[in-house]
Order: structure tokens, then C-alpha cells, then sequence
């Protein structure tokens, strides 16, 4: 079997879905906001999620997958490239929005003509909301994506390799709340990009947007357990990695057979 050639593949998958997930969330950002509002025992309970929030979990299945097989140093790579991917971003928005175009403009202040409705063309209203909610964005990934794979390595090392579903959810659950207190924290008081009701008490409003937003990624974090396990138990013979082995950068993949497939064996069936 060319374990070497299954390796990089699936590398290559997660490390894509990571990214391209990413990248995706950053330009959908706070463009709408959900109402998953309901009600428990004639109780409202408020829950209000940016649409960005909606793909965000999968980036940390991806990074507690490359983590569990690929060791602390790619995961910790993946995160860094996935900091400058949110940099290309920026950049990209702001040379699209600075290079001329054929938007109207306002022959007195030399600015962009808005609509009968107040509105900026679709692109720079885009522009405007992903400006607001980038940096906010990519201190709090930085954070909460570094504590993830921290935490997810500091139980490894303390259950010895035992209890996947621990440093699966205990590192993400975590990771998770800094990064919906960040963002929310940030977009509103550097950016002013919340949907912000001036008539109401601002904490309160920040209280629903950061447990809605935790609320629906705790959710998640829970869910995602089984497939993890299911995943892990399914790549690792693919990949020819023991339990509790990591495949480091540059490790080389070896053949198994006749002892070493039966020692492979019985530990994935521990």
C-alpha cells in the first residue's frame, strides 16, 4: 500500500476544507444575521447568529482530525497559513474596491453614488462589512484556533492518547468561547458592525449575540463527536498510524506487514 501518497492526500483534503471553509466565512461574515429564536415552556429564547458562524465549526473538526493524525507542528501550520489566508482576503477586497470601475460617482465629493434606496453597489456594501468584521475575525481565530490545538495536545498528553471525545470536545469548547466573545467584542466596539438596536441596553444585546453565537457552536462541538471518532477510526488503517501515533513532518511511511499489520490491527481494536 503507498501509505506515503494516502497521506498527503488527506492532508491535502482537510488542510482544503479548512481553508477554503475559512475563507468562505470571512467574506459571508456579518452580511446577515439568522433568527433562530425559540420558545421552551412558553419561554422566548432569544438566538441570533451571523451567517458567518454557520460554517466555522468545521474548521475545528478539520483541525482536531490533522491534530489527532498529524501531530501539534501541521496543525499549528495550517492555523498560521489560514492567518495569512485571511490577509489575502483584505487585500483582495480592498484593490478590487480602489481599482477603477464603472460604479457612478458623485461629481462633488468624488465618492460612489448610491441608489434610490441609499444603497452602495453590491461589491463595496460586501467590502464595507467584511472591512468591519476581518480584523475582528482574524484576532479572534488566531486566539481561538491556537488555544484549540494547545488544549487538544495538553489532554493527548495527559490521558496518554486515551479519550478521544475529551480533547475533542474539551479543546473546542473552549477555543470556542474565546473566539464568540472576541469576535463579537471586537466587531462592536473597533469595527461598530453589529446590528445594534440604540433604543435597547447595549449589554444585553452583546449577552444574546456572544450565547447565541456559543450556544449554536457548542451544539455542534457535541454533535461532531461521533463523527470524529467514526473518522479517526477510519483514517488511521488507511493511513497505516497506530493508535495513539502521529504522523510528523517528514516521517516516513513504512509497509506493513505480517507483524507489524497484526500489531496495527489489535491496537485499533483497543
Amino acid at each position: 500500500m503507498d501509505y506515503k501518497r494516502r497521506r498527503e492526500r488527506v492532508f491535502l483534503v482537510l488542510a482544503g476544507i479548512f481553508l477554503g471553509t475559512l475563507s468562505l466565512l470571512n467574506i459571508l461574515g456579518i452580511s446577515r444575521f439568522i433568527d433562530l429564536s425559540f420558545e421552551v415552556f412558553g419561554l422566548n429564547v432569544p438566538m441570533v447568529v451571523a451567517v458567518g458562524v454557520l460554517p466555522y465549526p468545521i474548521t475545528f473538526i478539520c483541525t482536531d482530525l490533522i491534530s489527532e493524525l498529524y501531530g501539534r507542528k501541521r496543525a499549528t501550520e495550517v492555523v498560521w497559513v489560514g492567518l495569512l489566508l485571511n490577509v489575502w482576503v483584505v487585500f483582495l477586497l480592498w484593490i478590487g474596491g480602489a481599482l477603477p470601475g464603472f460604479e457612478a460617482i458623485d461629481p462633488e465629493t468624488g465618492g460612489l453614488l448610491a441608489d434610490d434606496a441609499g444603497r452602495l453597489p453590491v461589491f463595496f456594501e460586501i467590502r464595507t462589512l467584511a472591512f468591519g468584521a476581518v480584523t475582528a475575525s482574524m484576532i479572534a481565530y488566531l486566539v481561538a484556533q491556537w488555544c484549540d490545538v494547545q488544549l487538544f495536545h495538553f489532554w493527548k498528553w495527559l490521558t496518554n492518547g486515551r479519550h478521544l471525545w475529551l480533547r475533542n470536545n474539551g479543546s473546542t469548547l473552549i477555543s470556542q468561547l474565546v473566539d464568540t466573545v472576541s469576535v463579537i467584542l471586537i466587531t462592536h466596539y473597533w469595527a461598530r458592525a453589529l446590528p445594534i438596536d440604540e433604543n435597547a441596553a447595549l449589554g444585553a444585546q452583546l449577552v444574546t449575540f456572544i450565547a447565541s453565537g456559543y450556544a449554536f457552536k457548542l451544539t455542534v462541538a457535541l454533535v461532531d463527536t461521533g463523527p470524529i471518532y467514526g473518522l479517526v477510526a477510519v483514517l488511521r488503517p488507511f493511513l497505516g498510524i497506530r493508535k495513539g501515533e502521529e504522523i510528523g513532518p517528514g516521517s516516513e511511511p513504512h509497509q506493513l506487514a505480517g507483524e507489524d499489520a497484526q500489531m496495527l490491527a489489535e491496537d485499533l481494536r483497543r
